[in-house]
């Protein structure tokens, strides 16, 4: 059976998720999801309180794949989404920043959004993001941003608090997808949260 899991998308800057360049990508961030969902199950993530936005979707995925981080990294389907400062903003919120040397190497974590100011590796980021090593990878998405359709009442009991959910019946979570996929989509539809609020989306250039 396909689960569903549920979470409240605290920073929308297009980085956690990244939906650009043809996938939907969960690379950093939610551990606890990355570690158990796997292909065939959806991962769906809504605004929060604190941005006035606690009952509007941000995106729906169903899971393709979950390569590892070294494989994510290598994939020349996913490139792309390796970060640049020197390019556009979509390539600097690029989610593709974990690899090692070897399998006995530590992480290095490329100069992006999860990093310090200075480019250099943000250590409290890599040890939340690599408890799982894992990136769920999806082609079947709709991404909204910061302009996601409000829930509608019958489907509330998917709106999460600190933690993700995912008890949810399977009659449930296909009346769901059914209503998900009627109100937008496929793909990515809409800005991240964050670029509206900032005319450069919030991107700060690094060093190299």
């Amino acid at each position: 059976m396909n689960r569903l899991y549920s979470y409240v998308v605290v920073r929308d800057f297009g980085f956690a998720p990244n939906p650009f360049f043809g996938w939907c990508t969960l690379a950093t961030c939610k551990p606890n999801i990355r570690r158990v969902a796997k292909a065939g199950d959806w991962v769906v993530g809504h605004g929060s309180v604190a941005r006035q936005r606690p009952a509007k979707l941000v995106y729906v995925m169903r899971v393709k794949e979950a390569p590892t981080f070294d494989d994510y990294w290598r994939d020349p389907r996913f490139l792309a989404k390796r970060p640049r400062f020197d390019g556009s903003t979509k390539q600097a919120f690029g989610d593709n920043i974990y690899h090692r040397e070897a399998l006995d190497q530590p992480w290095l974590q490329e100069n992006s959004h999860h990093s310090n100011s200075d480019g250099t590796a943000n250590e409290a980021n890599v040890d939340n993001d690599t408890q799982a090593n894992r990136v769920l990878v999806a082609n079947d998405f709709t991404y909204w941003g910061g302009t996601g359709p409000a829930i509608p009442d019958r489907f509330r009991a998917l709106i999460a608090g600190r933690n993700h959910k995912s008890n949810f019946t399977p009659q449930l979570v296909d009346d769901f997808v059914d209503w998900a996929h009627s109100v937008g989509g496929p793909g990515c539809v809409g800005a991240p949260l964050k670029w509206t609020q900032s005319p450069a989306g919030g991107r700060r250039r690094r060093a190299a």
